[in-house]
């Protein structure tokens, strides 16, 4: 079972965005069902390496094309992003010292962060963007 299943309620109405947040959800999935077979710091290294690029990737187009539409938000949504990386990097440093970091709080919070974030201020961000003609 996934942690997190991707349905509409998540979807932002831009088909891009929406594209890379089921890739962004999928890797997550892919780290809790590591996890749940006990191979999780076995693959943890590779998948938070994963996630850690696509997270900067998806979060830089993102903000792209905010700013190119003058977001109004803009700022505060960049805050969120930077705390999420930050979080992902210190997670990252953490397996690379050895520290055994891939629990249930992890997931949770991950699974926690992902669908909020969706489904708060991605959502705005969709609104605001499908009124500027973009799907």
């Amino acid at each position: 079972m996934a942690l997190i299943t991707w349905s509409d309620s998540l979807s932002v109405k831009v088909k891009q965005f929406d594209d890379q947040h089921k890739k962004l959800v999928d890797l997550v999935n892919q780290l809790f069902d590591a996890m749940k077979t006990g191979k999780g710091n076995q693959v943890m290294g590779d998948i938070l390496k994963q996630l850690t690029a696509y997270t900067q990737t998806h979060f830089a187009a993102e903000e792209r094309l905010l700013k190119q539409h003058a977001y109004p938000e803009l700022s505060a949504h960049q805050k969120e992003h930077s705390a999420l990386v930050t979080q992902v990097l210190d997670l990252q440093k953490q397996f690379q010292e050895g520290k055994a970091v891939l629990t249930q709080n992890v997931m949770t919070f991950l699974r926690d962060w992902l669908s909020k974030h969706i489904q708060g201020d991605d959502k705005k961000y969709g609104e605001f963007l499908n009124g500027k003609g973009i799907k």
